[in-house]
């Protein structure tokens, strides 16, 4: 009797820890009243969506009837094609009893006029066609093909033949279906052949395509007998289904098969009299209500939360400072460096947070320190190569005016010496990145102007320009390299060559900008494919690295993107004797504010 008392005494509300009393008033004031509410919500739903997919498949099915056929009448209208070709239909009235050369000859014309209208396409799902006229074969297939040895025998049955009433198989055995008409002679009132042409059952996909996606449904076609003319599983093609199983002609049923609940939505065909079955079972159909449990999970674990809060304060409290710490570690982890873990406690937890501030600090100064360096070194190399003259150039061009002076010829010499000093002036001034365009320009026509004193009536250039080339800025020293390209490559196997260059401002890559391109373009000997696609590899690579013939171009590429980044620099497009094509493509600077931006 006492233990009794006792036990009922233990399960008295009263007797119970606060925290046990607020779980077991929160579970029965919350949890099972919203459990409740959350199971009829989540059948409601489910069982309207089965509703509404009900109805709305089989009006999919019905359009999807209606697509397959007009196409198949758009087949079957094909066989009045061969009324366009009066020597084909001259050649069906023949009688058979003819010479073989004669035979042979039809033959030829014939299947030349069947390849030529029919199979002629790659795209379309016609395999093949064929017309028995007078015990005689002509045939255009798209693929080789076996049996069809003598003219099918089907008098009283559709005009629409199935493989399994018939022995021709094509290569690889793809569905198909045949389709047979009558030839006519309308001038002489009689038949004169059928021709039956083979459809690949690709286009039926084509047309279920987008079902054919949907939430795992199962989509097949067949024919009154019940057999199986298309099926989204290959493998179920040819068998045969008990119609019995088809309570609806049109419309949508329930039915259980291998112990799940599936629907199943039926389309008829008026003209066919083809069946389309959509077959999903339910567990996909009510896939999306899922969300609905979802939320009603969450908000069931909100509620947990809010009224857990007071009890739970000490976990909390150890908690969020350590998910703090591991989603900034994830950004760390990322490559985000920019972050600071902020708490005051003087606890284990913020010893932690400051080991991690110090230790992301110093990261973040080791890689800042190792970026500078690697971009100054950059930085010394690429103006060292800008300051370059080319001691051939300096070497042909001394020699070019002392032959002028030999020959007297004082104003060449003047005009040279004064180009060569200009020259000089702008290869040597390191101090300035950015220059006008029109400098630039001047320099390139300068270092050319040179080069046809050299070479005389074998050296032609043009310069156009689109825009105020005075109004713009643009990287010093972009387009020498180019040209001395041009000019090497100009004379290795030609007695002359013609430089055109040409300076527009185009729609720049980013929306609302403009970009400005540079194009060089030579009739030189042009550069082979794999030594273009050589260059174009470098151009991706190390510029500083390898300091080959195309240097030069690779040098200009990795300075411009280094300046303006990877949308910009070089593209080349070239041809064996076509000659070569440079566009330099950068972005439009139109005062000095914008080039300190890309100077520093």
């Amino acid at each position: 009797m006492i233990s009794k008392t006792r036990m009922i005494e233990r399960f008295k509300l009263k007797n119970y820890r606060l925290r046990s009393k607020l779980i077991i008033t929160y579970m029965l004031l919350t949890v099972v009243p919203m459990s409740l509410l959350g199971y009829i919500s989540y059948n409601q739903y489910t069982k309207s969506i089965e509703e509404q997919v009900g109805e709305y498949v089989p009006r999919i099915l019905d359009q999807a009837n209606e697509n397959i056929d007009k196409r198949m009448a758009e087949f079957e209208s094909l066989s009045e094609l061969l009324y366009n070709s009066s020597q084909v239909v001259s050649i069906l009235r023949k009688d058979s009893n003819t010479n073989p050369l004669d035979l042979l000859n039809d033959r030829f014309t014939v299947n030349s006029f069947l390849s030529k209208t029919y199979t002629g396409g790659n795209s379309d799902p016609i395999l093949g066609v064929f017309v028995w006229s007078k015990k005689r074969l002509f045939y255009s297939t798209k693929v080789p093909y076996s049996g069809f040895e003598q003219e099918l025998d089907l008098s009283g049955k559709s005009k629409i033949i199935l493989p399994n009433e018939t022995d021709l198989q094509f290569k690889g055995n793809p569905p198909y279906i045949l389709i047979k008409k009558q030839i006519w002679d309308f001038e002489n009132r009689k038949s004169i052949g059928s021709i039956f042409i083979a459809v690949r059952l690709s286009f039926i996909e084509k047309v279920l395509h987008d079902m054919d996606k949907q939430d795992k449904a199962e989509i097949w076609i067949a024919n009154q007998e019940g057999q199986v003319i298309y099926h989204t599983d290959p493998s179920q093609i040819g068998k045969v289904l008990d119609a019995s199983n088809y309570p609806l002609k049109n419309g949508s049923f329930r039915s259980y098969r291998n112990g799940e609940r599936k629907l199943i939505s039926v389309s008829q065909s008026m003209q066919t009299d083809w069946m389309i079955v959509n077959s999903i079972s339910f567990k996909y159909i009510t896939k999306n209500t899922d969300l609905v449990l979802k939320v009603m999970i969450f908000l069931f674990f909100v509620v947990v939360l809010i009224t857990s809060l007071i009890s739970i304060f000490m976990a909390w409290s150890v908690s969020l400072p350590l998910h703090k710490l591991s989603r900034l570690m994830k950004n760390v982890e990322d490559g985000n460096f920019q972050v600071d873990l902020h708490i005051n406690s003087r606890d284990e937890v913020g010893a932690l947070a400051s080991s991690f501030n110090s230790m992301v600090y110093r990261i973040r100064n080791l890689i800042q320190q190792n970026y500078h360096i690697e971009l100054r070194q950059k930085k010394a190399e690429l103006y060292a190569l800008q300051s370059q003259i080319n001691p051939h150039f300096m070497y042909n061009t001394l020699e070019t005016i002392s032959m002028a002076v030999e020959e007297n010829e004082k104003e060449t010499v003047v005009e040279m010496v004064t180009l060569l000093g200009r020259m000089l002036r702008f290869s040597l001034s390191n101090k300035d990145r950015f220059v006008k365009i029109d400098k630039e320009v001047e320099h390139v026509k300068n270092y050319l102007t040179i080069q046809k004193y050299r070479f005389e009536q074998r050296l032609n250039f043009k310069i156009q320009s689109d825009i105020d080339v005075n109004q713009y800025f643009s990287p010093k020293f972009i387009l020498q390299p180019i040209i001395e390209n041009c000019i090497k490559h100009g004379f290795e196997t030609r007695k002359g060559a013609t430089i055109r260059i040409h300076v527009e401002k185009v729609r720049g890559l980013a929306a609302g900008s403009e970009d400005i391109i540079f194009k060089i373009q030579d009739d030189g000997t042009g550069i082979d494919q794999k030594t273009l696609a050589e260059i174009h590899e470098l151009m991706h690579s190390d510029p500083i690295a390898k300091r080959d013939s195309g240097f030069g171009l690779i040098n200009v590429h990795a300075r411009i993107i280094m300046m303006f980044g990877m949308d910009y620099g070089l593209t080349i497009e070239s041809e064996l004797t076509k000659g070569t094509v440079v566009m330099i493509r950068i972005p439009v600077i139109e005062d000095h504010l914008t080039v300190e931006k890309y100077v520093e």
